[in-house]
C-alpha cells in the first residue's frame, strides 16, 4: 500500500468510530463520563490525524509503465553498431 492508501484507511476508520461512538450515544445516552470521554478522545484523533497529514509531503505520481513487445528487433536497426566488448567488425583493438 502506498502512503496515501494508508492515511486514506486512517480517515476510513477514524469516521467509522465518530458513527459507532453516534450509535453508543443514542442507545446508551451520552451523560455519562464515559462516553464524554471517548468522544474526546475522539476528537483528539482527528485532530493529531489532520496534523500528520499536513506534514506529508504530496505522494510523486508513478512512472508510466512501458510495454515492451516480444517480438524480436529489426536487426537493421543494428547494422552500425559496435560488438560490446568487441569493438567494430572494421577496426582493430589498440
Amino acid at each position: 500500500m502506498s502512503l496515501n492508501d494508508d492515511l486514506t484507511a486512517v480517515q476510513r476508520c477514524l469516521g467509522e468510530l465518530d458513527r459507532a461512538l453516534g450509535r453508543l450515544e443514542r442507545q446508551l445516552g451520552s451523560d455519562g463520563p464515559e462516553l464524554r470521554r471517548m468522544r474526546s478522545d475522539a476528537g483528539h484523533l482527528r485532530d493529531s490525524f489532520s496534523l500528520l497529514r499536513e506534514t506529508q509531503p504530496p505522494e510523486r505520481p508513478r512512472p508510466a509503465m512501458v510495454t515492451i513487445p516480444d517480438t524480436p528487433y529489426d536487426a537493421s536497426l543494428w547494422r552500425d553498431a559496435d560488438e560490446e566488448g568487441i569493438g567494430s567488425r572494421d577496426r582493430r583493438a589498440p
